[in-house]
């Protein structure tokens, strides 16, 4: 398997990519009305191939070219693209039937002879819930038809690839079944068309693109890639924690002691790590190693050995160690010393991938996805024969969105929450942004709003806010409602992170500013709205829509639910139900359409009205969750001063209830964004600052990345917890676009405290620098109209 050849410290991302946006052929095919929208080519796949399968196509005796060929490639479900035995790409970008992506290759045919392979896995129900799949099946197609490449024209070849065994993750649900490896089955060298079993392909499907196709069974429907190739690079800095000998089968049962420690093993451990010595395991030998990655890593592991026929060579992962065999406790991330490498509800010994060696020499051994987590637990069991490892390297997978901003200020502290942040929001940006790495890895609307807006204030691309619009957009049922988190083969439905999408919807307009693709998306914004509305009770408030109504993981809320949210009548969902409203009308107005924005605008008050009557506590100046008025919370309170539509006097009893009432129900990691815009409203912004303290807290704790939830804690690694770098900018500086479709942007300081703030951050095609010393503001930008206010 030649996984490492070809990618070096720097990886193989991007080398042959190229990014398209259109169509790359015409959309009338043969004219017909029912032949339109045609590429000169088709799917195929192995006559007898039955899921889960992974599969190998080769075309062989490719002629050398002058001038690079342009090639577009798809897959279902994945594939590994090769050239010359070389891995070259990785694909299809995730997406649904309906927006299947196609990746785009400019690849130089230099050789008297060229071969280009691909290895294609399809894996059904085994595969994460965010991958979809039609039929297992392959696409390649040369943008010039003239050239003889084509899937279903070319001589294309194909066999079943035997040797992967699928293990269920056990804890880590939602992510796709592990595999082993049997060395002894593999096909090796398949990238390069050798062995034997070879096979013509049967055609299965022929490529389309496009709505516009008729008479045809469900196919894929071919898009270009929305996204950036994902990096690829060796991991570095790994540190070789603890090597030990141990005598039973399973390992998540012995603890990490200093005293079994071999240090003489240690030492060529890390030089296998850190400069590719090469490492003998004697024969009939257990060895433990605990690697600590001393950052939160996304990565494929490669592993190249000689001989050990018979030996196993286990690879799992880990965000943490636990304090107990059963301990749901984590205790501090740097420490290792009395703790177990297990896995959360089965304790059992971690998730990753097994390889069962054959004993030749020099052979490469991989995965078919990536792992992640800060530890890595390596097992090895030698037979008969010593077994030799010449590299173990783990190639970091991930999105490559980097930080084009800078912030620094008074309290230093901030930097590490900053860095904190950061390394959270790169280890769930990959074909989508996710929830968690570890768990899940699904986009779910909640998290990714978050996501989208510290990436405003970060980065200057943004895909992956365009590409999670959209597939929120396409989530959405006949009724109008969206999914909660898509892509996703699994159904579920969150009603409040619907209203969030429309939110999402505004806060693009508002930093981007793309008319065009704000109006597509405003189909689907308006029917969440007509879904909601049906949910309206006899007195116009929205009561128990029908779905998880979480809100956020406070701990004495049922499932994340506020009382009244369940089945009864929620404060807060009627709250978010106004602000998507509001966030509504001012789009429609942007679209010129004021009949529609009246409308929302209308409903809005009338809903306000609403809450005021049904929810406000007189005697605690409060609103309350539900219209009993026995529950209070931080989030109903909050949102209630974000609608900006409050009276003053209510909404100083309002502000005096979130900032000094202790008996509220306290927002967690994810909700405490919105409690930290309501502080900015009201020009308390030293309590934002203040309410950092939880992510001081986890920089001491030893942690890479922003928990889920207070501890104990399900993830270390969780999206939403990202927030507090969007409020650095755009509370403490207070930098905000404040009109749709502007490239203005306002900067209204309120530094919280902090005696000097600096910052600088990409603003749609400029940047904008400012300064906060005292009461001084001073500011540079290039592209972009700042307007400085002062309170």
């Amino acid at each position: 398997m030649v996984y490492a050849r070809g990618m070096d410290e720097q990886g193989f991302a991007g080398r042959y990519h190229l990014e398209i946006r259109e169509q790359p052929f015409e959309a009338e095919g043969n004219g017909s009305w029912n032949g339109r929208n045609r590429w000169p080519a088709s799917w195929i796949s192995h006559p007898e191939a039955e899921v889960p399968c992974v599969m190998a196509f080769v075309l062989t005796s490719i002629p050398q070219s002058d001038t690079p060929v342009r090639i577009h490639v798809a897959a279902d479900e994945r594939y590994e693209l090769y050239l010359n035995g070389l891995l070259i790409g990785r694909g299809s970008e995730r997406g649904d039937g309906h927006n299947w992506f196609f990746d785009t290759y400019e690849l130089p045919f230099n050789q008297a002879t060229n071969t280009l392979a691909a290895k294609v896995w399809c894996l059904g129900d085994k595969a994460p819930y965010a991958q979809f799949s039609l039929r297992p099946s392959f696409l390649l197609c040369p943008d010039d038809p003239r050239l003889p490449l084509a899937t279903g024209k070319a001589p294309w070849q194909c066999k079943v690839l035997n040797g992967y065994e699928f293990t269920h993750p056990t804890a880590a649900w939602g992510t796709g079944h592990k595999v082993i490896v049997h060395g002894d089955q593999f096909d090796w060298d398949f990238q390069v068309g050798s062995g034997q079993g070879w096979t013509n392909p049967e055609v299965v499907e022929q490529a389309l693109w496009g709505e516009g196709i008729n008479d045809q069974p469900e196919h894929h429907l071919l898009r270009p890639a929305i996204l950036k190739p994902q990096m690829s690079k060796a991991a570095t800095g790994i540190q070789v924690r603890h090597v030990m000998s141990f005598d039973q089968a399973e390992t998540h049962s012995i603890p990490i002691r200093s005293a079994d420690n071999l240090e003489a093993e240690q030492a060529a451990w890390q030089q296998l790590l850190t400069n590719n010595h090469s490492l003998t395991i004697p024969p009939r030998t257990r060895r433990r190693v605990l690697l600590d990655l001393n950052n939160y890593v996304c990565a494929y592991p490669h592993l190249s050995t000689s001989n050990g026929r018979g030996a196993k060579v286990r690879i799992h992962w880990q965000e943490s160690l636990f304090e107990g065999e059963q301990d749901k406790n984590k205790g501090n991330r740097d420490e290792i010393e009395g703790k177990y490498f297990t896995t959360i509800w089965t304790w059992k010994d971690g998730v990753g991938d097994t390889f069962l060696l054959d004993g030749w020499p020099h052979r490469q051994y991989s995965s078919l996805w990536w792992n992640c987590g800060r530890y890595v637990e390596v097992v090895v069991e030698t037979a008969s024969e010593p077994l030799i490892i010449h590299r173990l390297l783990l190639e970091e997978t991930r999105y490559p969105l980097e930080n084009e901003s800078g912030f620094t200020s008074s309290d230093p502290e901030l930097a590490d929450i900053f860095n904190l942040g950061y390394r959270t929001l790169q280890m769930c940006s990959h074909e989508t942004y996710m929830d968690c790495p570890w768990y899940e890895q699904l986009q779910y609307i909640g998290d990714t709003r978050l996501q989208a807006l510290v990436t405003y204030v970060s980065s200057s691309d943004d895909r992956l806010p365009r590409k999670a619009l959209e597939m929120f957009d396409v989530s959405r049922q006949a009724s109008g409602i969206t999914q909660s988190r898509y892509p996703c083969r699994v159904y579920q439905y969150i009603p409040p992170f619907s209203l969030w999408w429309i939110c999402m919807i505004h806060d693009f307009a508002l930093w981007r500013g793309d008319k065009a693709f704000v109006q597509k998306l405003m189909p689907g914004a308006r029917a969440v709205l007509f879904w909601f509305e049906s949910f309206r009770n006899k007195d116009g408030l929205i009561e128990g829509p029908e779905g998880w109504n979480y809100v956020d993981w406070v701990p004495e809320w049922h499932g994340g639910m506020p009382k009244g949210a369940e089945r009864g009548v929620s404060a807060i969902i009627n709250r978010q139900y106004e602000l998507a409203l509001r966030a509504s009308a001012e789009l429609e107005s942007w679209l010129g359409e004021p009949e529609l924005a009246g409308r929302c605008l209308r409903q809005a008050e009338e809903v306000a009205i609403l809450i005021d009557a049904h929810f406000w506590d007189e005697k605690r100046g409060a609103f309350a969750d539900d219209v009993a008025r026995t529950s209070f919370s931080e989030h109903a309170q909050a949102l209630s001063i974000l609608t900006n539509a409050l009276p003053k006097e209510r909404l100083d009893r309002v502000a005096h209830a979130l900032v000094t009432d202790k008996d509220l129900h306290r927002a967690t990691v994810y909700f405490s964004h919105y409690v930290f815009e309501a502080y900015r409203s009201i020009g308390r912004t030293d309590l934002i600052v203040k309410g950092l303290d939880l992510w001081r807290g986890m920089v001491k704790n030893g942690l890479k990345t922003v928990i889920e939830h207070p501890e104990p804690t399900r993830s270390d690694c969780h999206a939403w917890g990202a927030h507090p770098i969007y409020h650095f900018y755009c509370s403490l500086v207070g930098a905000r676009p404040t009109e749709l479709g502007k490239s203005d942007i306002t900067v209204r300081p309120q530094a919280g405290g902090l005696s000097e703030i600096t910052a600088r951050f990409p603003y749609r095609d400029g940047w904008v620098g400012v300064k906060v010393r005292g009461e001084s503001v001073t500011y540079k930008a290039e592209g972009v109209v700042v307007r400085i206010v002062k309170d």
